[in-house]
């Protein structure tokens, strides 16, 4: 007969043992695994929160010798409005512990809500601008039928309350150079006027479609960037492109237009350094900032996706896919699967949320404020990863 099987439930001491080896042994032979707990009275899995990846050369060379901030010459920021506030935690480590510990000059490029996230970290206190950022994105507020001029008078106020006249401390900041990512339209998209603006888009659409490079008839694009050192970027021949100095004179008004969206906010008119013209978000011709990076240097990529899609009308297009030879030193960082399908609702933050929570703001901002409490483990676990030097251990291909 078989034995028959005991009432009582293992003891932990009996558990621990047997279950301690197995753990130690299956990871040991794939340390990719999730890490197992044993607790009182299950096993708990504890899930990566983050996942990454890196090109070629990162790859080899993390594996070969382990990360360390001093590797690190340049950090990418993608445009994405709200979901900034989903990897505010990420932010948070690694401008406020991880890179001040090895300080050096480095290149901090960034469309949009990349380039706000920037400015916020070149700010005396880089954690407190940092989240300060995610409290004045969380309190904006709009109601049914608001217009993009009133949406841009609101992202003024904001930029303003942001800085708070400290906008030197960005410029002459002692280890950060800023580039700010920016377009300058040219036909119907120069107009804000939304049938004509419809009209010019719905151009820029069908010609995305034929070819990336139709762009060009559309856009040009500008890095305006801190003149003490050249934008990290080998020549730009994709579309036409020029460098123009970042000031005291221009600095509000880049950032205001990099973030830009047309058909949300108006264009920025006559940019200062840069000519007449209608300037707009970065994030049309470089969402994700597929980028030729020079320098020999890692790009540390905090990204809200582990995907990189070239430009903003790519979203839907899955065979727009970055370009490989431009990743080769690229190290992304970003929110795993798992994280995401604990957060509430399942997903980051996103520019769908002013309208899903229209008439419901309060719970807007609560979700909002959870997501980013919550982001404090990506931080957390890219540290701990650092420290105990098995970051390469979890590096996937990119």
């Amino acid at each position: 007969m078989p034995a028959k099987a005991s009432s009582k439930s293992p003891s932990p001491a009996s558990l621990a043992p047997t279950d301690c080896v197995l753990c130690c042994l299956t990871r040991a032979y794939n340390p990719r695994l999730p890490n197992i707990e044993i607790g009182m009275t299950a096993i708990h899995i504890k899930f990566p929160s983050l996942t990454l990846k890196a090109g070629p050369r990162a790859l080899a060379r993390i594996r070969a010798n382990g990360l360390s901030a001093a590797d690190v010459g340049t950090l990418p920021g993608a445009a994405g409005g709200p979901k900034a506030l989903g990897i505010q935690g990420l932010d948070l480590a690694l401008f406020g512990e991880w890179l001040p510990a090895a300080p050096r000059e480095r290149s901090l490029i960034g469309a949009s809500v990349g380039s706000w996230r920037f400015a916020s970290a070149c700010l005396p206190d880089a954690a407190e601008g940092i989240r300060r950022l995610g409290h004045l994105y969380t309190e904006q507020n709009f109601a049914k039928g608001v217009t993009m001029a009133q949406i841009s008078q609101s992202s003024r106020r904001m930029l303003d309350d942001l800085l708070d006249g400290r906008d030197a401390s960005i410029l002459d900041n002692a280890h950060y150079r800023l580039n700010i990512m920016v377009v300058k339209s040219h036909g119907l998209l120069a107009d804000d006027h939304r049938g004509r603006l419809g009209l010019g888009l719905s151009s820029v659409i069908a010609d995305n479609l034929r070819g990336r490079a139709r762009l060009s008839r559309h856009f040009e694009r500008l890095i305006i960037h801190d003149p003490r050192l050249a934008p990290p970027v080998n020549a730009l021949n994709d579309f036409p492109s020029r460098f123009v100095a970042l000031d005291a004179g221009n600095l509000r008004q880049a950032l205001l237009a990099s973030g830009s969206i047309p058909m949300v906010m108006q264009g920025v008119r006559d940019l200062p350094g840069a000519g007449a013209g209608t300037f707009r978000d970065g994030g049309l011709l470089d969402y994700h900032l597929d980028l030729p990076y020079s320098g020999n240097d890692i790009v540390l990529y905090p990204h809200f996706t582990d995907r990189v899609i070239p430009g903003w009308f790519d979203k839907t297009l899955p065979w727009r896919r970055a370009c490989p030879a431009r990743l080769q030193d690229v190290l992304l960082l970003a929110p795993s699967k798992e994280y995401l399908s604990r957060l509430p609702y399942g997903k980051l933050p996103d520019r769908n949320d002013f309208k899903r929570f229209m008439d419901d703001a309060p719970s807007r901002q609560k979700y909002w404020r959870t997501t980013m409490d919550e982001s404090r483990r990506l931080g957390d676990e890219f540290l701990e990863l650092t420290a105990n030097g098995r970051l390469g251990e979890r590096l996937l291909t990119l």
